[in-house]
């Protein structure tokens, strides 16, 4: 068996399962946040009654995210629609906005978009604050009413984005019912050279298969060069198995692995018991590919689909208006690192934003100097717009005040992971996905570039 067979074998109590069985499996996590939270917990109510309990109040998750920094009274409303049922359900992991468990989120506008404006329970974007609390482990199972769940597939788990239907049926039951995917297999080899990021990496293997080229199949990442990529670089992988229809991305459990999830859950006080599954000596893939690290090139997926790769050097005719980086995908500590590498004593050209994923990350930044300057000083002294409200921010469009939204048709390279029109705010502007090193390199010049440029 595949390692998303095995996973899901186990979790169906049964010793094997091959892929297009339907299996019901039982739940170790469900998340959710202020997108699709309220209407998991209608769904929730209206199928097992208005006094019902949910399965486990110690595996559900919650964490307000999306659109939080915004003065939108119905997106704030969605935040005390999660806290009052967390109240009444006693549930145990709610990463709230504010500290009052009693009180109402109101954004405040009059204090910029820049400061924080949250308490102190509070984790940032779920896919990213996930790992950092404690609730990702090896060999379970994480459903959660967001796409990119697939993201915690880094951590050799079965991780999957399901809609508000299912998740309120996973609510009051801790169990659904699946069907086993086809698992496709990309063996990773050679090293990454100077100027490339695992960013290029995902995105030369959708621009080989196509943005629908997974469709509901699981996205196994092993090899040599595997091992070798750190915790972030397998999220950032595995978190955009979904932008070639992927049910799932998962990655092989290693020491690393370990290290990571046995220190966040000691941190944490989550729970510290889990079992990892590993590869079999035979596995059966509809489709393997072999991607050579070292012979990649920093890649730029053009507006309208992940799909449509192409190298940044190719690109350097396209001018644009923004910059972003941010998000689960590009917003953690190791992708600002890398981007300040290429901005450390420039100017950005355009409009830059940056948006970390949680207020850990916030903190990173703060605290870490290279030489006399920290890194967020680094990056402001540059001109990128940095704000401490760690969240999804402008990368799923949100309300028109959203910190980075586009409100007008523009061109905008981002380190986030989805380009679809509107993604980002406006119908018709375009997004352009990128690595944080071939962000930085394109807001110094104004244009799509190839960041080894400014690698010495």
């Amino acid at each position: 068996m595949t390692l998303t067979e095995k996973i899901l074998a186990r979790a169906a109590g049964k010793a094997q399962v091959q892929a297009g069985d339907n299996v019901w499996v039982k739940a170790d996590i469900l998340m959710t946040h202020d997108v699709c939270g309220p209407g998991t917990i209608g769904v929730f109510r209206r199928e097992f009654g208005k006094n019902a309990q949910v399965w486990d109040r110690n595996k559900i998750v919650i964490i307000p995210d999306h659109y939080i920094f915004t003065a939108d009274s119905k997106s704030n409303r969605n935040v005390d629609i999660l806290r009052e049922f967390v109240k009444e359900q006693q549930v145990e992991y709610f990463y709230d906005v504010i500290d009052d468990p009693n009180g109402h989120w109101i954004f405040d506008a009059t204090q910029g978009q820049l400061k924080r404006q949250y308490g102190s329970n509070f984790a940032g974007v779920c896919h990213t604050a996930l790992p950092q609390k404690g609730h990702t482990r090896p060999g379970e199972i994480l459903f959660g009413t967001d796409s990119h769940t697939c993201m915690a597939g880094a951590f050799n788990e079965f991780a999957t984005g399901i809609g508000n239907t299912d998740a309120g049926f996973v609510m009051g039951t801790g169990k659904l019912l699946l069907k086993v995917p086809e698992t496709m297999h990309f063996r990773l080899e050679g090293k990454l050279q100077p100027g490339l990021m695992a960013k290029d990496v995902i995105l030369h293997c959708i621009g080989e298969i196509g943005f629908d080229g997974a469709t509901y199949r699981a996205m196994q990442f092993d090899g040599p060069a595997a091992t070798h990529l750190s915790m972030d670089d397998r999220m950032t992988i595995a978190n955009m198995a979904i932008e070639a229809g992927g049910k799932n991305g998962i990655f092989e459990f290693d020491a690393q692995t370990q290290a990571y999830v046995d220190y966040r859950c000691k941190l944490n006080g989550t729970k510290a018991i889990y079992e990892p599954v590993e590869r079999d000596r035979e596995e059966k893939f509809v489709y393997e590919l072999v991607v050579d690290l070292s012979q990649l090139e920093p890649l730029v997926a053009c507006h309208p689909d992940p799909g449509q790769r192409k190298m940044a050097k190719e690109l350097n005719h396209i001018k644009l208006d923004r910059a972003y980086i941010g998000s689960c995908t590009g917003g953690k500590t190791s992708d600002f690192l890398d981007f300040a590498r290429v901005i450390r004593g420039r100017r950005v050209a355009i409009d830059t934003f940056g948006v970390p994923a949680t207020p850990e990350i916030v903190r990173d930044l703060q605290a870490a100097r290279w030489g006399d300057k920290t890194v967020w000083q680094i990056l402001v002294e540059a001109g990128v717009q940095m704000t401490e409200n760690a969240s999804c921010a402008a990368c799923l469009g949100g309300p028109t005040d959203t910190f980075g939204r586009m409100n007008t048709p523009m061109k905008c390279i981002s380190a986030t992971n989805r380009n679809f029109p509107g993604r980002m705010g406006h119908r018709e502007s375009q997004v352009f996905l990128a690595s944080p090193m071939t962000v930085a390199a394109s807001a110094i010049t104004g244009k799509i570039t190839d960041p080894r440029e400014f690698l010495s």
